[in-house]
Protein backbone atom coordinates (compact mmCIF):
# COMPACT_ATOMS: atom_id res chain seq x y z
CA UNK A 1 0.00 0.00 0.00
CA UNK A 2 1.25 3.23 -1.00
CA UNK A 3 2.45 5.98 1.94
CA UNK A 4 -0.05 8.65 2.84
CA UNK A 5 1.37 12.21 1.57
CA UNK A 6 -1.02 14.91 3.63
CA UNK A 7 -1.81 17.54 0.97
CA UNK A 8 -1.59 21.45 2.95
CA UNK A 9 -2.80 23.90 0.80
CA UNK A 10 -1.67 27.49 1.82
CA UNK A 11 -4.29 29.20 -1.03
CA UNK A 12 -5.96 31.32 1.53
CA UNK A 13 -2.28 32.89 3.02
CA UNK A 14 0.24 32.45 0.31
CA UNK A 15 -1.62 32.23 -2.53
CA UNK A 16 -3.64 35.20 -1.65
CA UNK A 17 -0.07 37.44 -1.43
CA UNK A 18 -0.01 36.98 -5.15
CA UNK A 19 -0.07 40.74 -5.99
CA UNK A 20 -3.81 41.24 -7.07
CA UNK A 21 -4.86 38.03 -5.59
CA UNK A 22 -7.10 39.29 -2.47
CA UNK A 23 -9.73 38.08 -1.39
CA UNK A 24 -12.83 39.18 1.35
CA UNK A 25 -13.91 36.75 3.82
CA UNK A 26 -17.09 35.26 2.27
CA UNK A 27 -14.70 34.24 -0.63
CA UNK A 28 -12.29 32.46 1.52
CA UNK A 29 -14.78 30.32 2.67
CA UNK A 30 -16.20 29.42 -0.10
CA UNK A 31 -12.69 28.58 -1.00
CA UNK A 32 -11.76 27.11 2.12
CA UNK A 33 -15.33 24.85 1.81
CA UNK A 34 -14.44 23.60 -1.88
CA UNK A 35 -10.61 22.50 -0.40
CA UNK A 36 -12.55 20.49 1.87
CA UNK A 37 -14.82 18.56 -0.37
CA UNK A 38 -11.67 18.32 -2.24
CA UNK A 39 -10.14 16.22 1.07
CA UNK A 40 -7.41 18.42 1.22
CA UNK A 41 -5.73 17.65 4.69
CA UNK A 42 -4.65 20.72 5.67
CA UNK A 43 -5.91 24.02 5.27
CA UNK A 44 -3.81 27.07 5.90
CA UNK A 45 -7.08 30.01 6.20
CA UNK A 46 -4.29 33.04 6.71
CA UNK A 47 -2.39 35.17 9.46
CA UNK A 48 -4.33 36.18 11.63
CA UNK A 49 -1.54 38.80 13.26
CA UNK A 50 -1.69 40.61 9.82
CA UNK A 51 -5.12 42.67 9.92
CA UNK A 52 -8.48 42.48 11.43
CA UNK A 53 -9.70 40.59 7.94
CA UNK A 54 -7.45 38.01 8.07
CA UNK A 55 -8.60 37.20 11.50
CA UNK A 56 -12.06 37.30 10.85
CA UNK A 57 -11.29 35.04 7.92
CA UNK A 58 -9.27 32.62 9.74
CA UNK A 59 -11.63 32.11 12.30
CA UNK A 60 -14.98 31.98 10.03
CA UNK A 61 -13.12 29.26 7.97
CA UNK A 62 -12.41 27.90 10.87
CA UNK A 63 -16.08 27.72 12.60
CA UNK A 64 -17.45 26.62 9.03
CA UNK A 65 -15.35 24.35 7.70
CA UNK A 66 -15.27 20.90 8.48
CA UNK A 67 -13.49 18.00 7.87
CA UNK A 68 -9.76 19.23 7.30
CA UNK A 69 -7.09 20.40 9.55
CA UNK A 70 -7.52 24.81 10.21
CA UNK A 71 -3.68 25.97 10.23
CA UNK A 72 -3.16 29.88 11.44
CA UNK A 73 0.03 30.90 10.47
CA UNK A 74 2.46 32.97 13.12
CA UNK A 75 5.75 34.17 13.80
CA UNK A 76 7.60 33.21 16.90
CA UNK A 77 6.34 36.10 18.71
CA UNK A 78 3.69 35.57 21.41
CA UNK A 79 1.09 37.97 20.59
CA UNK A 80 1.28 36.20 16.95
CA UNK A 81 0.78 33.00 18.39
CA UNK A 82 -1.72 33.98 20.64
CA UNK A 83 -4.15 35.70 18.05
CA UNK A 84 -3.31 32.46 15.59
CA UNK A 85 -4.94 30.41 18.79
CA UNK A 86 -7.31 32.73 18.84
CA UNK A 87 -8.12 32.13 15.33
CA UNK A 88 -8.25 28.76 14.88
CA UNK A 89 -9.36 27.37 18.09
CA UNK A 90 -13.29 26.95 17.40
CA UNK A 91 -11.80 24.06 14.40
CA UNK A 92 -12.24 20.58 14.91
CA UNK A 93 -8.56 20.03 13.97
CA UNK A 94 -6.38 23.36 14.93
CA UNK A 95 -3.00 23.78 13.75
CA UNK A 96 -0.65 26.66 14.51
CA UNK A 97 2.05 27.15 11.68
CA UNK A 98 5.07 29.15 13.75
CA UNK A 99 7.70 30.44 11.27
CA UNK A 100 10.98 31.89 12.16
CA UNK A 101 14.48 33.08 9.62
CA UNK A 102 17.35 30.44 9.82
CA UNK A 103 19.60 31.24 7.04
CA UNK A 104 22.47 33.01 7.67
CA UNK A 105 21.25 36.17 5.13
CA UNK A 106 18.04 36.67 6.89
CA UNK A 107 19.45 36.38 10.37
CA UNK A 108 21.74 39.21 9.43
CA UNK A 109 19.74 41.51 7.24
CA UNK A 110 16.12 40.64 8.57
CA UNK A 111 16.44 39.83 11.74
CA UNK A 112 19.52 41.09 13.24
CA UNK A 113 20.20 38.31 15.48
CA UNK A 114 22.67 35.63 16.22
CA UNK A 115 22.07 31.95 15.88
CA UNK A 116 22.02 31.30 19.70
CA UNK A 117 18.37 33.66 19.83
CA UNK A 118 17.32 32.41 16.33
CA UNK A 119 17.50 28.89 18.29
CA UNK A 120 16.17 30.06 21.77
CA UNK A 121 13.36 31.86 20.07
CA UNK A 122 12.23 28.95 17.79
CA UNK A 123 11.89 26.58 20.96
CA UNK A 124 9.75 29.27 22.63
CA UNK A 125 7.73 30.09 19.80
CA UNK A 126 7.46 26.12 19.57
CA UNK A 127 6.79 25.32 23.33
CA UNK A 128 4.15 28.14 23.86
CA UNK A 129 2.18 27.24 20.37
CA UNK A 130 1.88 23.36 21.82
CA UNK A 131 0.48 24.39 25.32
CA UNK A 132 -2.33 25.97 22.93
CA UNK A 133 -2.71 23.03 20.71
CA UNK A 134 -2.20 19.66 20.05
CA UNK A 135 -1.05 19.93 16.16
CA UNK A 136 1.98 22.28 15.42
CA UNK A 137 4.00 23.27 12.72
CA UNK A 138 7.54 24.86 12.89
CA UNK A 139 9.21 26.71 9.33
CA UNK A 140 12.29 27.52 9.43
CA UNK A 141 12.17 30.38 6.65
CA UNK A 142 14.68 30.30 3.83
CA UNK A 143 15.73 26.65 5.09
CA UNK A 144 16.81 25.94 1.94
CA UNK A 145 19.58 28.44 2.35
CA UNK A 146 20.19 27.38 6.06
CA UNK A 147 23.78 26.16 6.78
CA UNK A 148 22.84 22.17 6.77
CA UNK A 149 24.23 22.00 10.62
CA UNK A 150 22.72 24.75 12.04
CA UNK A 151 19.32 23.61 10.19
CA UNK A 152 19.54 20.01 11.77
CA UNK A 153 20.17 21.61 15.18
CA UNK A 154 16.83 24.00 15.06
CA UNK A 155 14.78 20.74 13.84
CA UNK A 156 15.92 18.56 16.60
CA UNK A 157 14.96 21.51 18.55
CA UNK A 158 11.50 22.13 17.56
CA UNK A 159 10.72 18.67 17.45
CA UNK A 160 12.22 18.31 21.31
CA UNK A 161 9.67 21.26 22.44
CA UNK A 162 6.84 19.98 20.34
CA UNK A 163 6.51 20.42 16.98
CA UNK A 164 4.16 17.71 15.46
CA UNK A 165 5.46 18.52 11.92
CA UNK A 166 8.73 20.49 10.62
CA UNK A 167 8.59 22.10 7.25
CA UNK A 168 11.29 22.74 5.51
CA UNK A 169 10.71 25.98 3.03
CA UNK A 170 12.60 26.76 -0.27
CA UNK A 171 11.33 30.20 0.18
CA UNK A 172 13.01 31.97 -2.50
CA UNK A 173 12.67 28.92 -5.16
CA UNK A 174 16.45 28.80 -5.10
CA UNK A 175 17.15 24.80 -4.84
CA UNK A 176 17.42 22.32 -7.61
CA UNK A 177 15.62 18.69 -7.52
CA UNK A 178 18.43 16.77 -6.59
CA UNK A 179 19.68 19.52 -3.99
CA UNK A 180 16.61 19.64 -2.46
CA UNK A 181 15.78 15.97 -1.96
CA UNK A 182 19.87 15.44 -0.58
CA UNK A 183 18.88 18.03 1.74
CA UNK A 184 15.78 16.27 3.27
CA UNK A 185 17.72 12.83 3.24
CA UNK A 186 20.44 14.82 5.23
CA UNK A 187 17.76 15.59 7.99
CA UNK A 188 16.35 12.54 7.99
CA UNK A 189 19.72 10.69 8.97
CA UNK A 190 21.32 13.73 11.44
CA UNK A 191 18.70 14.81 13.05
CA UNK A 192 18.43 11.68 16.26
CA UNK A 193 13.98 13.10 16.63
CA UNK A 194 13.13 13.10 12.85
CA UNK A 195 10.77 10.20 13.27
CA UNK A 196 8.57 12.07 16.16
CA UNK A 197 7.27 14.68 13.67
CA UNK A 198 5.95 14.68 9.44
CA UNK A 199 8.57 16.35 7.21
CA UNK A 200 7.43 19.05 5.23
CA UNK A 201 8.17 20.87 2.34
CA UNK A 202 7.05 24.50 0.98
CA UNK A 203 8.83 25.20 -2.32
CA UNK A 204 8.23 28.52 -4.21
CA UNK A 205 8.35 28.66 -8.28
CA UNK A 206 11.14 31.76 -9.17
CA UNK A 207 13.07 29.62 -11.26
CA UNK A 208 10.42 27.31 -12.45
CA UNK A 209 11.25 24.05 -10.22
CA UNK A 210 8.39 24.25 -7.02
CA UNK A 211 6.78 21.14 -8.44
CA UNK A 212 10.17 19.35 -9.10
CA UNK A 213 11.55 20.20 -6.24
CA UNK A 214 8.46 18.94 -3.79
CA UNK A 215 8.35 15.71 -5.74
CA UNK A 216 12.08 15.32 -5.07
CA UNK A 217 11.45 15.97 -1.55
CA UNK A 218 8.81 13.23 -1.37
CA UNK A 219 11.05 10.60 -2.87
CA UNK A 220 13.59 11.74 -0.08
CA UNK A 221 10.76 10.62 2.24
CA UNK A 222 8.66 14.10 2.97
CA UNK A 223 5.64 13.51 3.43
CA UNK A 224 3.25 16.74 3.18
CA UNK A 225 3.63 18.83 0.73
CA UNK A 226 2.45 22.37 1.14
CA UNK A 227 1.34 24.12 -2.18
CA UNK A 228 -1.79 26.10 -3.85
CA UNK A 229 -4.33 25.98 -5.87
CA UNK A 230 -2.93 26.95 -9.86
CA UNK A 231 0.05 27.54 -8.09
CA UNK A 232 -0.69 30.90 -6.87
CA UNK A 233 1.37 32.84 -4.57
CA UNK A 234 4.24 35.18 -3.55
CA UNK A 235 6.17 36.24 -6.97
CA UNK A 236 6.25 33.65 -9.40
CA UNK A 237 4.29 31.42 -7.13
CA UNK A 238 4.32 28.50 -5.52
CA UNK A 239 4.12 24.52 -6.04
CA UNK A 240 0.69 23.83 -7.81
CA UNK A 241 -2.10 21.37 -5.99
CA UNK A 242 -2.83 20.01 -8.73
CA UNK A 243 0.26 19.11 -10.40
CA UNK A 244 1.85 17.61 -7.17
CA UNK A 245 -1.45 15.41 -6.63
CA UNK A 246 -1.31 14.34 -10.37
CA UNK A 247 2.03 12.94 -10.33
CA UNK A 248 1.46 11.39 -7.24
CA UNK A 249 -1.29 9.43 -8.28
CA UNK A 250 -0.48 8.96 -12.39
CA UNK A 251 3.34 7.83 -10.91
CA UNK A 252 2.49 6.09 -7.50
CA UNK A 253 4.94 3.08 -9.08
CA UNK A 254 7.72 5.52 -8.60
CA UNK A 255 6.89 7.68 -5.99
CA UNK A 256 5.46 4.84 -3.64
CA UNK A 257 3.37 7.55 -2.46
CA UNK A 258 -0.41 8.83 -2.93
CA UNK A 259 -2.67 11.29 -1.81
CA UNK A 260 -6.20 11.28 -0.36
CA UNK A 261 -7.24 13.95 -2.94
CA UNK A 262 -10.76 13.85 -4.71
CA UNK A 263 -8.76 14.32 -7.78
CA UNK A 264 -12.11 15.30 -9.90
CA UNK A 265 -12.87 18.47 -8.14
CA UNK A 266 -9.59 19.72 -9.50
CA UNK A 267 -10.61 21.08 -12.44
CA UNK A 268 -14.12 22.93 -10.81
CA UNK A 269 -11.91 24.01 -7.95
CA UNK A 270 -9.15 25.66 -10.28
CA UNK A 271 -11.95 27.81 -11.95
CA UNK A 272 -13.49 28.44 -8.87
CA UNK A 273 -9.94 30.35 -7.99
CA UNK A 274 -9.42 31.98 -10.68
CA UNK A 275 -12.89 32.89 -10.92
CA UNK A 276 -12.48 34.85 -7.71
CA UNK A 277 -9.23 35.83 -7.72
CA UNK A 278 -9.21 36.91 -10.95
CA UNK A 279 -5.83 35.21 -12.37
CA UNK A 280 -6.41 32.60 -14.53
CA UNK A 281 -4.39 30.40 -15.88
CA UNK A 282 -2.64 29.64 -19.05
CA UNK A 283 -4.03 27.91 -21.95
CA UNK A 284 -1.18 25.06 -21.82
CA UNK A 285 -0.48 24.69 -17.83
CA UNK A 286 -0.67 21.37 -16.41
CA UNK A 287 -3.28 19.12 -15.47
CA UNK A 288 -6.23 22.25 -15.16
CA UNK A 289 -5.26 24.54 -18.49
CA UNK A 290 -7.81 24.31 -21.39
CA UNK A 291 -5.14 22.89 -24.00
CA UNK A 292 -4.39 19.78 -20.71
CA UNK A 293 -6.47 17.21 -22.66
CA UNK A 294 -6.54 19.19 -25.72
CA UNK A 295 -5.36 17.47 -29.32
CA UNK A 296 -5.15 19.29 -32.56
CA UNK A 297 -2.52 17.02 -34.62
CA UNK A 298 -3.98 14.12 -36.89
CA UNK A 299 -1.28 11.42 -35.92
CA UNK A 300 -2.34 12.21 -32.12
CA UNK A 301 -6.24 12.80 -32.93
CA UNK A 302 -5.90 10.02 -34.25
CA UNK A 303 -4.25 8.02 -31.53
CA UNK A 304 -6.46 8.95 -28.70
CA UNK A 305 -9.29 7.38 -30.96
CA UNK A 306 -8.01 4.47 -31.22
CA UNK A 307 -6.45 4.07 -27.54
CA UNK A 308 -6.63 6.84 -24.94
CA UNK A 309 -2.93 6.18 -23.40
CA UNK A 310 -1.49 6.42 -26.44
CA UNK A 311 -0.91 10.46 -25.66
CA UNK A 312 -2.90 10.99 -22.67
CA UNK A 313 -1.64 9.65 -20.05
CA UNK A 314 -4.26 10.70 -17.11
CA UNK A 315 -7.82 10.40 -17.62
CA UNK A 316 -9.65 13.58 -18.33
CA UNK A 317 -12.35 12.32 -15.89
CA UNK A 318 -10.16 12.14 -13.24
CA UNK A 319 -9.56 15.54 -12.84
CA UNK A 320 -12.80 17.17 -13.68
CA UNK A 321 -13.22 17.39 -17.18
CA UNK A 322 -15.71 14.83 -18.82
CA UNK A 323 -13.53 13.78 -21.88
CA UNK A 324 -10.96 14.99 -24.02
CA UNK A 325 -11.20 17.89 -26.25
CA UNK A 326 -10.14 17.04 -30.12
CA UNK A 327 -9.89 20.72 -31.47
CA UNK A 328 -10.65 21.28 -34.91
CA UNK A 329 -7.92 22.84 -36.83
CA UNK A 330 -5.92 22.55 -39.52
CA UNK A 331 -4.04 19.97 -38.21
CA UNK A 332 -6.68 17.68 -37.72
CA UNK A 333 -7.10 14.51 -40.27
CA UNK A 334 -10.01 12.66 -41.13
CA UNK A 335 -11.01 10.43 -38.10
CA UNK A 336 -11.16 13.35 -35.84
CA UNK A 337 -13.51 14.96 -37.95
CA UNK A 338 -15.35 12.00 -39.18
CA UNK A 339 -15.63 11.76 -35.54
CA UNK A 340 -16.97 15.05 -34.40
CA UNK A 341 -19.41 14.85 -36.67
CA UNK A 342 -21.08 11.80 -35.61
CA UNK A 343 -20.97 13.02 -32.54
CA UNK A 344 -23.23 16.21 -33.77
CA UNK A 345 -25.90 13.74 -35.16
CA UNK A 346 -23.88 13.65 -39.10
CA UNK A 347 -23.14 10.30 -40.87
CA UNK A 348 -20.98 11.31 -44.16
CA UNK A 349 -19.92 9.36 -46.71
CA UNK A 350 -16.39 9.28 -47.48
CA UNK A 351 -16.60 11.56 -50.89
CA UNK A 352 -19.07 13.86 -48.15
CA UNK A 353 -16.22 13.95 -45.63
CA UNK A 354 -12.85 14.19 -47.68
CA UNK A 355 -14.76 17.52 -48.96
CA UNK A 356 -15.50 18.34 -45.13
CA UNK A 357 -12.19 17.54 -44.28
CA UNK A 358 -11.15 20.20 -46.89
CA UNK A 359 -13.26 22.87 -46.03
CA UNK A 360 -11.97 22.48 -42.70
CA UNK A 361 -8.61 23.24 -43.70
CA UNK A 362 -8.99 26.07 -45.96
CA UNK A 363 -11.13 27.69 -43.13
CA UNK A 364 -8.73 27.64 -40.20
CA UNK A 365 -6.32 29.09 -42.58
CA UNK A 366 -8.42 32.11 -41.67
CA UNK A 367 -9.33 32.01 -38.07
CA UNK A 368 -7.28 29.34 -35.43
CA UNK A 369 -10.28 26.98 -33.65
CA UNK A 370 -13.54 25.56 -35.84
CA UNK A 371 -15.85 25.55 -33.61
CA UNK A 372 -19.09 22.93 -33.72
CA UNK A 373 -21.10 26.02 -34.78
CA UNK A 374 -18.84 26.18 -37.62
CA UNK A 375 -18.42 22.25 -38.58
CA UNK A 376 -22.02 22.07 -38.78
CA UNK A 377 -22.25 24.82 -41.13
CA UNK A 378 -19.24 23.46 -43.55
CA UNK A 379 -21.16 20.09 -42.96
CA UNK A 380 -24.86 20.69 -43.77
CA UNK A 381 -23.16 23.06 -46.87
CA UNK A 382 -21.33 19.73 -48.00
CA UNK A 383 -24.59 17.71 -48.00
CA UNK A 384 -26.50 20.08 -49.48
CA UNK A 385 -23.70 20.64 -52.27
CA UNK A 386 -23.66 17.15 -52.92
CA UNK A 387 -27.11 17.09 -53.99
CA UNK A 388 -27.16 19.94 -56.28
CA UNK A 389 -26.12 21.01 -59.64
CA UNK A 390 -23.95 24.04 -59.23
CA UNK A 391 -20.62 24.53 -57.19
CA UNK A 392 -18.82 28.63 -56.40
CA UNK A 393 -15.47 28.67 -58.41
CA UNK A 394 -14.82 32.03 -57.65
CA UNK A 395 -16.23 35.53 -57.63
CA UNK A 396 -15.24 39.33 -57.15
CA UNK A 397 -17.21 42.22 -56.92
CA UNK A 398 -16.70 45.84 -57.25
CA UNK A 399 -19.05 48.70 -54.86
CA UNK A 400 -18.45 51.88 -53.31
CA UNK A 401 -20.87 54.88 -52.45
CA UNK A 402 -19.85 56.30 -56.24
CA UNK A 403 -19.74 52.95 -58.12
CA UNK A 404 -22.74 51.05 -59.28
CA UNK A 405 -22.56 47.58 -57.40
CA UNK A 406 -21.00 44.75 -60.01
CA UNK A 407 -20.58 41.26 -59.69
CA UNK A 408 -18.63 38.94 -61.21
CA UNK A 409 -19.39 34.97 -60.60
CA UNK A 410 -17.70 31.94 -61.56
CA UNK A 411 -19.98 28.81 -61.25
CA UNK A 412 -19.51 25.06 -62.78
CA UNK A 413 -21.93 22.30 -62.71
CA UNK A 414 -20.39 18.98 -61.86
CA UNK A 415 -17.90 18.26 -64.57
CA UNK A 416 -18.30 20.83 -67.22
CA UNK A 417 -16.32 24.01 -67.94
CA UNK A 418 -17.25 26.40 -65.57
CA UNK A 419 -19.42 29.69 -66.33
CA UNK A 420 -18.42 32.89 -65.82
CA UNK A 421 -21.09 36.05 -65.96
CA UNK A 422 -21.78 39.53 -64.26
CA UNK A 423 -24.42 41.41 -63.38
CA UNK A 424 -25.23 44.81 -61.98
CA UNK A 425 -27.35 45.49 -58.68
CA UNK A 426 -28.78 47.54 -55.99
CA UNK A 427 -26.17 46.54 -53.42
CA UNK A 428 -22.88 43.79 -53.91
CA UNK A 429 -25.24 40.93 -52.57
CA UNK A 430 -28.25 41.81 -55.36
CA UNK A 431 -25.26 42.01 -57.82
CA UNK A 432 -24.32 38.61 -57.20
CA UNK A 433 -27.52 37.02 -56.72
CA UNK A 434 -28.48 38.07 -59.79
CA UNK A 435 -25.29 36.82 -61.51
CA UNK A 436 -25.68 33.91 -60.29
CA UNK A 437 -29.82 33.83 -61.60
CA UNK A 438 -28.07 34.71 -65.07
CA UNK A 439 -25.74 31.21 -64.93
CA UNK A 440 -28.21 28.69 -63.99
CA UNK A 441 -31.24 30.07 -65.46
CA UNK A 442 -33.02 30.11 -62.16
CA UNK A 443 -34.70 32.79 -60.69
CA UNK A 444 -37.05 33.46 -58.20
CA UNK A 445 -37.97 36.05 -55.37
CA UNK A 446 -35.69 36.23 -52.35
CA UNK A 447 -38.71 36.10 -49.24
CA UNK A 448 -36.10 36.27 -46.59
CA UNK A 449 -32.47 36.91 -46.11
CA UNK A 450 -30.38 37.12 -42.56
CA UNK A 451 -26.63 37.57 -41.52
CA UNK A 452 -25.77 36.52 -38.18
CA UNK A 453 -21.97 35.76 -36.47
CA UNK A 454 -21.89 32.17 -35.22
CA UNK A 455 -18.83 32.09 -33.39
CA UNK A 456 -17.23 34.36 -31.50
CA UNK A 457 -14.17 37.10 -31.98
CA UNK A 458 -12.61 39.11 -35.06
CA UNK A 459 -12.47 36.02 -37.16
CA UNK A 460 -15.82 34.98 -37.01
CA UNK A 461 -17.84 32.61 -39.05
CA UNK A 462 -21.05 34.86 -40.14
CA UNK A 463 -23.91 32.80 -41.65
CA UNK A 464 -26.13 33.36 -44.20
CA UNK A 465 -29.25 32.43 -43.96
CA UNK A 466 -32.46 32.78 -46.72
CA UNK A 467 -35.82 31.77 -47.72
CA UNK A 468 -35.83 31.77 -51.99
CA UNK A 469 -39.15 30.99 -54.03
CA UNK A 470 -39.07 29.97 -57.83
CA UNK A 471 -41.76 28.25 -60.05
CA UNK A 472 -43.65 27.74 -57.19
CA UNK A 473 -40.79 25.92 -54.89
CA UNK A 474 -40.56 27.43 -51.73
CA UNK A 475 -36.84 26.38 -50.19
CA UNK A 476 -34.07 27.44 -47.55
CA UNK A 477 -30.08 28.09 -47.92
CA UNK A 478 -27.82 28.24 -45.32
CA UNK A 479 -24.00 28.82 -45.70
CA UNK A 480 -21.05 30.49 -43.62
CA UNK A 481 -17.54 31.75 -44.60
CA UNK A 482 -15.21 34.61 -42.40
CA UNK A 483 -16.16 36.28 -46.18
CA UNK A 484 -20.11 37.48 -45.10
CA UNK A 485 -20.47 38.07 -49.28
CA UNK A 486 -19.09 34.44 -50.06
CA UNK A 487 -21.49 32.82 -47.39
CA UNK A 488 -24.29 35.19 -48.92
CA UNK A 489 -23.43 33.66 -52.78
CA UNK A 490 -22.75 30.31 -51.23
CA UNK A 491 -26.35 30.43 -49.30
CA UNK A 492 -27.92 31.11 -52.37
CA UNK A 493 -26.58 28.52 -54.20
CA UNK A 494 -27.66 26.00 -51.99
CA UNK A 495 -31.19 27.01 -52.44
CA UNK A 496 -30.66 27.25 -56.45
CA UNK A 497 -29.22 23.81 -56.27
CA UNK A 498 -32.91 22.42 -54.04
CA UNK A 499 -34.79 24.22 -56.69
CA UNK A 500 -32.84 22.46 -60.02
CA UNK A 501 -32.89 19.10 -57.80
CA UNK A 502 -36.80 19.23 -57.42
CA UNK A 503 -37.81 20.64 -60.94
CA UNK A 504 -35.42 17.34 -62.13
CA UNK A 505 -37.36 15.11 -60.03
CA UNK A 506 -40.42 16.49 -61.21
CA UNK A 507 -39.52 16.32 -64.93
CA UNK A 508 -38.78 12.66 -64.25
CA UNK A 509 -42.15 11.84 -62.79
CA UNK A 510 -43.63 13.51 -65.55
CA UNK A 511 -41.40 11.14 -67.97
CA UNK A 512 -39.47 14.17 -69.64
CA UNK A 513 -35.60 14.11 -69.45
CA UNK A 514 -33.91 16.08 -66.57
CA UNK A 515 -31.51 19.07 -66.70
CA UNK A 516 -33.44 20.81 -69.81
CA UNK A 517 -34.45 23.78 -67.73
CA UNK A 518 -30.86 24.70 -67.39
CA UNK A 519 -27.98 26.16 -69.76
Amino acid sequence: MADKVIIFDTTLRDGEQSPGASMNTAEKVEIARALAAMKVDVIEAGFPIASPGDFEAVSRVAAEVKGATIAGLARALEKDILRAHEAVKGAERPRIHVFLATSKIHMEHKLKKAKEEILRLAVEGTRLARNLVDDVEFSPEDASRTEPDFLCEVVEAVIAAGATTVNIPDTVGYAEPEQFGALIATLRSRVPNIDKAVISVHCHNDLGLAVANSLAAVKAGARQVECTINGLGERAGNAALEEIVMNLKTRRDFFGADSGIVTQRLVPTSKLVASLTGIFVQRNKAIVGLNAFAHEAGIHQHGVLAERSTYEIMRPEDVGLQKSDLVIGKHSGHHAIGDRARDLGYELSDEQLTQVVAEVKALADKKKQIFDDDLRTIIEGVAAEAKGLFRLVRFQVASGSTTIPTATVVLQRDDEEPVQDAATGDGPVDAIYKTIDRITGISGRLLDYQIRAVTSGKDALGEASLLFESSGLRVSGRAASTDILEASAQAYIVAVNKVAALLNHKKRANGAPAGDEHP
